[in-house]
Formats: C-alpha cells, sequence, structure tokens
C-alpha cells in the first residue's frame, strides 16, 4: 500500500506524519501552505471539503485510492495498517484509555487553542476577539498542566513514553500541543517542566526528528512580551 500525507507545518497532522515516518511506510508527504491558503483551493477541497490538514490517501494497486480525514480516525487506521509499530495497546481497555485521552487532546486541548489562534472561526464579532484570546489562554495553560501530569504520572511508572517502551500518538501530539503553548504565552521552560523534557525526548527519536526537520519546526517557539 503506497500512502500520501499532506500536512502542514507544526499543525496536528504532525500526529499521523510522524507515525507514518515511525512504521517505515511508503508515503509521499505533501505540504499544504496554510498561509497562502492553499487548503482552500479547488484541488484540495475535492480531497477534503472542509479545507483540513490531515488528509491520508491510501493508495493500492488493485483499487481505488481511499481518502482518510481526522486525527483520531487516522490514528486508528495507522495503528491497525503497522501493528508492529505498537502506536496503542492491544488490551481492549488499555487501547480505549489511550483513545480516550487522544479524543481528548483533539476535542478539547486542540479547540481551545484554536480560540486564541483563530478567534474569528468563532465569531465575526472584532470586538469580542480579544476576549476569547484570553479566557482560552487561561483554559489553555491549564490543559497544559493536565498534560503534564500525564508524564509525571509515565514516570512514576517508569514509562519510557505516555504508554510504555514505545512512542505513542499522544507523545506526538503532546509536542504539538506544547509547541502551540509558546504560541499562547505559555514558556515551557518555566512552565511545565517534566511534559517538557518529555517532548525534547520524544523528538530526539530518530524518525521523529526527521519530521521535526521535514517540517523545520523550532521546539521553543515562545516570546517575551517584556
Amino acid at each position: 500500500m503506497n500512502y500520501k500525507l499532506y500536512f502542514a507545518p507544526g499543525a496536528c497532522s504532525f500526529v499521523p506524519h510522524a507515525m507514518l515516518q515511525i512504521a517505515g511506510a511508503d508515503f509521499e508527504p505533501v505540504m499544504v501552505k496554510l498561509h497562502k491558503g492553499e487548503q482552500n483551493s479547488e484541488e484540495y477541497k475535492a480531497l477534503n471539503p472542509r479545507g483540513q490538514v490531515p488528509v491520508l490517501v491510501a493508495d493500492s494497486t488493485n483499487s481505488k485510492p481511499t481518502v482518510l480525514t481526522q486525527i483520531v480516525a487516522i490514528v486508528t487506521y495507522l495503528n491497525d495498517a503497522f501493528p508492529a509499530a505498537g502506536f496503542l495497546p492491544t488490551d481492549p481497555m488499555a487501547r480505549a484509555q489511550a483513545m480516550s485521552k487522544l479524543a481528548w487532546m483533539n476535542n478539547t486541548v486542540h479547540p481551545t487553542f484554536t480560540h486564541i489562534f483563530m478567534p474569528q472561526k468563532f465569531s465575526d464579532n472584532v470586538a469580542i476577539h480579544d476576549d476569547l484570546r484570553s479566557y482560552n489562554r487561561k483554559l489553555f495553560a491549564a490543559q497544559l498542566a493536565e498534560l503534564n501530569q500525564m508524564v509525571v504520572d509515565a514516570n512514576a511508572r517508569k514509562a519510557l513514553y505516555l504508554l510504555g517502551s514505545l512512542i505513542s500518538p499522544l507523545d506526538l501530539y503532546c509536542l504539538t500541543l506544547t509547541r502551540w503553548g509558546g504560541m499562547a504565552g505559555v514558556d515551557p521552560t518555566a512552565n511545565n517542566l517534566e511534559l517538557w523534557a518529555h517532548v525534547q525526548k520524544v523528538a530526539s527519536h530518530p524518525a521523529v526528528a526527521e519530521v521535526v526537520t521535514r517540517e523545520r519546526l523550532q521546539l521553543n517557539v515562545f516570546q517575551s512580551e517584556s
């Protein structure tokens, strides 16, 4: 099976991008430049009418290419397609608990940041955009503290990564959300130190490091206002 992954540097698409690299999949990474509006092109919207990343296209020689969108769906598919990578636990309850954490990252933490970064998606009233940013910065800081506690708990179990000895999509999403924290005003070198150390460890994984380089990511993007 050949794959094509449409991603935007630094976006949540980093998660499946790194998973494919870790799994040693035969895939073509295709960059979508969100700042140039490429996600709104007719060609891209033919793949995903919502104009979002990531998009995974699976192509085999004997069937029509299949388009898959949404992080949780793509993660689930890649876990099943590459079982040797051990992305998720095989025990049903342990896997469900892992997916519960992943879903929270995707449907709660991620949208909180979107309220900060793109408040116009939630209201066309420009007068309340600053209030949306301010309120959600506080929420996002608290959510990063929850991620930090997940790392603390994993460290207490002497686990190398959040789910055990193998890297998982939870670790990869932690890296993405921690980067975003810098944009939201949360200095990773002064807050959530266990999370920051964990993110650096995840980024040092050879396959993950390759994706970080390909996406030209800087882990700490915090800039002091002073």
